[in-house]
């Protein structure tokens, strides 16, 4: 049973990694960028909900990447999907451990009317996000290559399939 869901989810692995990248442009290059620009909307709410709105994805992302890195490991994939998966977790490690708590601690400032300190790691955290989403997309590549692959595999395995 367990070994027939891995292999079922081993080979849709890619729609996991697509739906993961869709969400980060969604969400970090489209919805929170448009928050900020609407004119009725204070800076101080905008970061309340973008404080909600990223650490809630981030326990998304944290679910994919548990389920990609799982399937990864246990799925027989190359070493370069091994490479981009591990490339992507620690993308995302160091998101979650090192920026969210130093931006947090910004966010928590403006919210409350502080004057935050000077320095901002928004840029990291963006250009994090670009290599991240990056990365997805050529790991989406990698698993269907390697699906693709399989299913040539199969077909030539086929009964009444052309033989050389």
């Amino acid at each position: 049973m367990l070994s027939s869901l891995l292999s079922c989810l081993r080979k849709r692995i890619f729609v996991f990694t697509l739906l993961w990248a869709g969400f980060i442009f969604a969400i970090s290059f489209l919805a929170t960028p448009l928050k900020f620009l609407a004119p009725s909307l204070t800076l101080p709410v905008a970061m309340e909900i973008a404080y909600l709105h990223f650490h809630t994805f981030n326990g998304i992302e944290i679910g994919f990447s548990f389920l990609i890195l799982t399937i990864t490991l246990l799925g027989e994939l190359s070493l370069r999907a091994r490479l981009s998966t591990a490339l992507i977790v620690t993308l995302l490690a160091t998101q979650t451990a090192l920026l969210y708590t130093v931006m947090d601690a910004r966010t928590i400032a403006i919210i409350e009317g502080s004057e935050p300190s000077v320095r901002s790691f928004h840029s990291i955290y963006v250009g994090l996000e670009v290599v991240k989403l990056v990365a997805l997309l050529y790991l989406a590549h990698i698993q269907l290559e390697e699906h693709e692959a399989m299913l040539a595999r199969v077909a030539s395995n086929a009964p009444g399939a052309a033989r050389s």
